[in-house]
């Protein structure tokens, strides 16, 4: 006879699912669903419950873009793989996931976190409010509610994963793209201090917005549905019809660069807000002038970030095009880039500078603000990666995860580059495991000069950082906040 594993959490009793050696549970909420009253606020812890809670399936998907009609609204929960529910001490790594600030869940097949438990660590990810509900800025409400539920989730971890085999005093908080833009906010929020002891940030987005930027897009928004930018006002408007209209401001993106400034080339309207309360400051003077202290921090990106944006948008990209944007992402970038990239056309260039602004350069800078202010960092770059698309971003995920489809890839590429992900997933895996458990992932920290960097390619080695031509033409343009550039009446 087999018994489903049973964890008594600080609100209740959870019964979950084993797969093989690692126990699982899905679903479990760690905060009461954020609607009616409690809609637009900081997350409100979950309530207890009585007997044992069924911890066999995901959570419901927060509200966003091909969401269930029907969906539930209990969107604020999260799950747990261990290894061991009788171990103590267990590294612990909490995944947040991205999707733009707009899309995404922690039921993605590809971010199970069963392959990474099996290796020795507790493994966390959890929902958390995007869109509107999480990230718009609107008068009576506090701003970047998102991260708060990310930060409640934290503080549920410090709770209850010692039942769960994990040391909460060991604690590494990761994530990819918008993922990765929260945990470099996490690292510059005081309500987050305390909660985790690593971060790994797997290619951080630059867009940090201002209050008045984020006002101006709450306020394109609204006028969607004719209602005021405020708590109150868009209290009475359901959450499926402001994705539906976010969705709108998505598509108008490209009309908005006037006002609404690099931002608007990027697939979606959101970011983290530097309030001066909830985020005091964007991570990167953050970090420069000695925030999270003792906190270590791995950071990197894939080579090939814009690739796949840059397919789905198509059109050939004229000189003109590529001159144009060059200019308008970096001062004098259309010079830098010719000189420090003779040999690239113009759909290159124009794929390097989107690159580097959006991705690329802000993962690097974070590296190197972690640096100033004393701190320990370790960076990567992912090189690997089949077919046109190469090194595309998230690929690093799949690999990480262990969900790389390696039986897709020998079918389409043959067995040397099947053979390759399957070693880069496990050399990858064990890195992220190594830096959760220790504190270091095993090869020299980040510093100027060299820059020492892990570059996963079909031989993974570590090399002065890869994109030097491009860190220097960016070196004296800082990431920041990024500001409303023209106030029309």
């Amino acid at each position: 006879m087999s018994f489903e594993p049973e964890v008594r959490t600080v609100a209740g009793t959870v019964r979950g699912t084993r797969h093989g050696a690692v126990a699982a549970f899905r679903g479990i909420p760690y905060a009461q669903p954020p609607v009616d009253a409690l809609r637009f606020r900081a997350p409100v812890p979950a309530l207890a419950w009585d007997g044992v809670r069924d911890a066999a399936a995901f959570g419901p998907p927060v509200p966003q873009p091909a969401s269930p009609p029907d969906a539930s609204d209990d969107w604020l929960t999260l799950n747990v793989w261990s290894p061991d529910l009788g171990a103590t001490g267990l590294p612990v790594m909490v995944w947040i996931h991205g999707g733009a600030y707009l899309h995404g869940s922690s039921a993605n097949p590809n971010h199970d976190g069963a392959v990474l438990a099996a290796e020795g660590a507790v493994v966390v990810s959890l929902n958390y409010r995007m869109g509107v509900e999480g990230f718009a800025h609107l008068a009576g409400a506090p701003d970047n509610r998102g991260i708060l539920d990310q930060i409640l989730a934290l503080r549920w971890v410090q709770d209850n994963v010692a039942a769960f085999g994990g040391d909460p005093g060991n604690v590494t908080v990761f994530g990819q793209s918008a993922g990765a833009g929260s945990v470099a906010a996490l690292l510059a929020m005081p309500a987050a201090a305390g909660l985790f002891r690593r971060a790994i940030v797997q290619s951080l987005p630059g867009t940090f917005f201002t209050t008045r930027l984020a006002a101006d897009v709450s306020s394109a928004i609204a006028s969607n549905v004719g209602a005021e930018p405020t708590a109150a006002g868009l209290a009475r408007i359901p959450p499926s019809e402001l994705v539906r209209v976010t969705q709108a401001v998505v598509r108008s993106l490209p009309r908005r660069v006037r006002t609404w400034g690099p931002m608007a080339t990027t697939p979606t309207p959101f970011s983290p807000v530097v309030d001066g309360d909830t985020l005091p400051r964007a991570p990167w003077p953050a970090l420069s002038d000695g925030t999270a202290p003792g906190v270590d921090l791995l950071v990197g990106h894939t080579r090939d970030e814009y690739r796949q944006l840059a397919a789905r948008r198509g059109g050939e990209i004229t000189d003109a095009q590529a001159s144009a944007t060059l200019d308008k992402l970096v001062p004098g970038g259309d010079a830098a880039y010719r000189a420090a990239y003779p040999d690239a056309s113009p759909a290159l260039l124009h794929e390097l500078v989107n690159s580097d602004w959006l991705m690329r350069m802000p993962s690097i800078q974070l590296a190197d603000a972690r640096h100033d202010g004393g701190g320990r960092a370790w960076t990567y770059e992912l090189r690997w990666g089949p077919g046109p698309d190469g090194a595309s971003h998230g690929l690093d995920v799949l690999l990480v995860f262990g969900s790389i489809d390696v039986d897709a890839l020998r079918a389409t590429f043959g067995a040397d580059v099947a053979d390759q992900a399957a070693d880069l997933s496990q050399v990858m895996r064990a890195d992220w495991l190594r830096f959760a458990t220790t504190g270091d992932p095993g090869w020299p920290r980040s510093a100027p000069p060299e820059r020492f960097t892990r570059v996963y390619d079909a031989v993974a080695t570590v090399q002065p950082y890869p994109e030097e031509a491009s860190r220097r033409i960016w070196e004296k343009h800082m990431f920041d906040t990024q500001d409303l550039l023209l106030i029309t009446s």
